[in-house]
């Protein structure tokens, strides 16, 4: 028995000691048996999300994973749940913590036969999905599907994150946050938001800072390291970012040693795409990119 490791098999968390200096916490889901080509995947939160966001009731990407056969887990990252906290919670930061974290979950979970581990980002956790991809790990990645993170934040998001208070921690109160989360009314279920609370979590301060400071010119140096395939949403409706055809290319674009990149906009749908009436559609895609990129030719 791995000591390490603690869960509450009723509601799949665990808390895993990886080593004297990182814990890591998360939420995790395994089907009864996965087929011996199965990729592991492995998701990553946005900013002010803990790992129950790919585990909210209705919009779960784990149960859907688990449906399919594929074995999934969803990681609190730094400073949220029970995750270590970083002392600068910056993309890169984050990208070497949880690079270690991921080595270790693999290494713990190597019976499960998996082919590898394809990385589900949203938001923030999309960008650490592209800088942990060019860090090129040496765990089997094997493909990274990412949404809500753009290039070029509107202005007026750049203000409100740059005048953020002096705090170490900012909590958005439930009505400001569905206004950046959701789209309009139609593009969502009303019960919705309300079951996504149980995710919400104090959001480290220097991330909303680096998202639309560091990111924007770290970008394209990093996405041209990234050498696995690229599966890219931008919703329609993020407020969060310009969302138009040239950006998305020039997202796309410069994936340059990427085997192929799957990008385009996803309609009728805000930020927290999941959560919408068409998230099963995004999380359904997701999927079948992971075993496409999983797939072995003789």
């Amino acid at each position: 028995m791995d000591t390490s490791r603690n869960e509450d098999r009723d509601h799949g968390r665990f808390l895993a000691t990886v080593d004297p200096e990182l814990a890591v916490s998360g939420v995790e889901r395994a089907p009864p048996s996965a087929a011996p080509d199965a990729p592991l995947i492995v998701a990553i939160p946005g900013g002010s999300y803990t790992s129950g966001y790919f585990h909210v009731p209705g919009c779960s990407l784990l149960d859907r994973a688990v449906a399919l056969g594929l074995p999934a887990l969803a990681l609190d990252r730094a400073g949220y749940g029970a995750t270590t906290p970083l002392a600068q919670a910056t993309i890169a930061g984050n990208a070497q913590q949880l690079d270690r974290a991921i080595g270790h979950l693999w290494r713990e979970r190597s019976g499960h036969r998996a082919a590898g581990i394809v990385l589900v980002g949203h938001s923030i956790g999309g960008a650490i999905a592209v800088a942990l991809a060019a860090r090129r790990p040496g765990w089997p990645l094997l493909g990274i599907a990412i949404s809500g993170v753009g290039l070029t934040p509107p202005p007026a998001v750049t203000a409100t994150w740059s005048s953020l208070p002096e705090v170490s921690m900012v909590s958005l109160p439930p009505e400001a946050k569905d206004s950046f989360m959701f789209g309009p009314p139609w593009t969502f279920d009303p019960a919705v938001p309300a079951r996504t609370r149980g995710a919400d979590a104090p959001t480290p301060r220097a991330e909303l800072i680096d998202i639309v400071g560091g990111w924007p010119s770290q970008f394209a140096s990093l996405a041209a390291q990234v050498n696995v395939p690229v599966h890219y949403r931008l919703a329609e409706f993020d407020p969060l970012w310009i969302v138009d055809d040239a950006e998305i290319s020039r997202f796309a674009g410069a994936f340059t040693q990427a085997p192929f990149v799957d990008a385009r906009r996803f309609d009728s749908a805000g930020h927290c795409i999941d959560f919408h009436r068409l998230g099963a559609q995004l999380q359904l895609e997701q999927l079948a990119f992971a075993l496409r990129c999983s797939m072995k030719r003789p």
